[in-house]
């Protein structure tokens, strides 16, 4: 078995929550242990499937069935967190609003989708881990 199969989507999320750490970290002027979660820059999610399948596309090339599985993926999940989960985090603030003046003053998260920007910043890292291990562990 071709470990890098295995590695490509773990390093890429490792890689991508450091990333999104340090730039909420800055961005916050401190830890942004708090911002640890979902939307942010880039998107992890974005990251992982677009690893793998272009892991794929390097290795087996863009005519293998795994490939069109891959992207099949990818753009299930790329499509939710642009538009189903940040309707959701929409959601979340107007329901914090109302929730305002009750005594249980539990917040829900806001921050859930991704900015296209996000997304992209997400395919971009997720393509050159997947570049990067195929030539290492080629």
């Amino acid at each position: 078995m071709d470990i890098s199969y295995a590695l490509t989507p773990f390093i890429t999320w490792l890689i991508a929550g450091i990333m999104k750490f340090i730039i909420n970290s800055i961005k916050a002027k401190q830890l942004a242990f708090g911002l640890i979660g979902y939307g942010g820059l880039p998107s992890n999610h974005s990251a992982i499937v677009t690893s793998m399948a272009a892991l794929i596309a390097f290795k087996e090339g863009i005519h293998h069935p795994a490939f069109g599985v891959a992207i099949t993926l990818a753009f299930i999940v790329i499509l939710d967190a642009n538009s189903l989960r940040r309707q959701i985090g929409k959601h979340a603030v107007l329901i914090n609003k109302l929730m305002v003046d009750t005594l249980d003053n539990q917040q829900l998260r806001e921050r859930m989708g991704h900015t296209r920007v996000e997304i992209v910043a997400g395919i971009i890292v997720g393509i050159a881990v997947a570049a990067a291990i195929n030539v290492v562990l080629s």
